[in-house]
């Protein structure tokens, strides 16, 4: 399957919007798969952070010894870029493990000098930012295992209790505290305290999880101001595409009117004059005059219900989101399924952009598509409004440059919302809108 997404967003989010904290109680921290899948991580990150430290902090100190000649220079190059290297596949290792999603914050390589990239890669932030992370991996790392491996002895031992007993007739559950166990009651208790240890365990490898995956998306991710700038330049972008977008709505409307609505106008207008003429002398041909010029008035009155249509529906206006869809799914050319899961009214330029969207998409399905049927859901997940638009088609949909898709996608932008589509070939095609949305 083939994903295009157009117009995606720039900015990064905050820690708390990046780190998922899952469930709390200790049956959810026990069916949660996130606290299996910390396990591993933390397991291994002691012989992984270890060699992650060894390269920045050895690699670094061999590189600048040997800058008394010159084979320190390259030297540290190469160790810079293994250990930027290392930071992005730690990044792709915290997204497994934990679930936190870290985009690689690095500045781009400009392409004006394409030898000038050891200078951008010297000044960028992130780069020092790796270099602490992994420096400190190690014993963090270490602490992490050495924990782990503690707790998990301890309840493995005294879960074992019982079965030891059972075998050789006493067990020792910790033999730190120097106690024989040799009755069944006993052992039990011993078993049952060594649940209580298993999920104190659980609670630390959470725990672990949330203070790495939040050290990680700190060190790892965009800072704070890194992301108000990303944020900043994702909104100057947006607003200029809403201004492009605008301007050649407004051209359109121009074009539409001239080229239809006034013309037809003007041509009622001559025929009511020439009826006028005539209508002393052939009142039989000014009245087909007259007959000819309603009907191009009631043409022009179409034209402009549909250009008026086109700029805001009233449907919208007067009778919500989920009316103005159906309309739109009962002059289509094929059934089309329509959903709308949303108790209250989203602000109207959101219902606008949702209106919108869905109309395209089922216009440009109607000329490319070749679907036999479609469906259209709308939904709200958390802040946002989701608009899917699904047929069953030949697919191949992409968003091109000045296309149609391509201002969605716009449209989508003005109010900081993207535009997925997912249409491979031989379909189905999948175009969604996640729209931020103020209740």
């Amino acid at each position: 399957m083939t994903g295009v997404a157009a117009a995606p967003r720039q900015e990064r989010r905050p820690l708390r919007e990046r780190v998922p904290l899952g469930p709390y109680g200790p049956l959810g921290l026990f069916v949660d798969p996130r606290t299996w899948r910390a396990v591993p991580y933390l397991l291994i990150v002691m012989c992984w952070g270890a060699a992650c430290t060894a390269l920045v902090v050895a690699g670094t100190a061999v590189s600048l010894a040997l800058t008394v000649v010159w084979i320190g220079f390259p030297m540290l190059a190469v160790v810079m870029i293994v250990w930027r290297g290392a930071a992005m596949l730690e990044r792709r290792l915290l997204r497994l493990a934990f679930g936190v999603s870290i985009p690689d914050p690095y500045a781009p390589l400009t392409r004006r000098r394409p030898l000038g990239w050891p200078r951008v890669v010297i000044r960028d932030r992130a780069t020092w930012k790796d270099f602490c992370y992994l420096a400190l991996l190690f014993p963090l790392g270490t602490a992490e295992f050495v924990t782990l491996v503690i707790l998990g002895n301890t309840t493995s031992r005294l879960l074992l209790t019982p079965v030891d007993l059972a075998r050789h007739g006493y067990a020792w559950p910790l033999p730190e505290l120097d106690h024989e166990v040799r009755g069944t009651a006993a052992a039990l208790a011993w078993a049952v305290a060594g649940l209580g240890v298993f999920v104190v365990t659980m609670y630390v490898v959470r725990g672990f999880a949330l203070a790495h995956a939040w050290w990680g998306a700190f060190m790892l991710g965009t800072g704070e101001k890194e992301r108000l700038v990303a944020r900043a330049a994702h909104l100057r972008a947006s607003r200029a595409r809403a201004v492009d977008a605008a301007e050649a709505e407004r051209r359109r409307i121009e074009r539409d009117l001239h080229d239809g609505a006034q013309q037809r106008l003007l041509a009622v207008a001559m025929e009511l004059g020439r009826a006028q003429v005539k209508i002393d002398e052939d009142p039989a041909a000014a009245k087909e005059m007259i007959a000819s010029a309603h009907a191009g008035a009631r043409a022009a009155i179409a034209e402009l219900r549909d250009l008026a249509r086109g700029i805001y529906p009233a449907i919208l206006t007067d009778r919500g989101l989920d009316a103005a869809l159906s309309h739109l799914a009962a002059r289509a050319p094929i059934p089309v399924d329509v959903s709308v899961e949303i108790r209250d009214r989203p602000p109207a330029a959101v219902e606008s952009i949702a209106y919108f969207i869905v109309s395209e998409s089922l216009a440009n399905m109607a000329k490319h598509a070749r679907a036999e049927r479609a469906s259209v859901v709308v939904c709200r997940e958390g802040e946002r409004v989701v608009v899917e638009v699904r047929d069953n088609g030949v697919g191949g949909a992409v968003p091109t440059p000045g296309g149609g898709l391509a201002g969605l996608a716009d449209r989508a932008a003005t109010i900081d919302g993207t535009l997925t589509v997912l249409s491979p070939p031989g379909g189905p095609t999948l175009i969604r809108a996640d729209l931020p949305c103020e209740w």
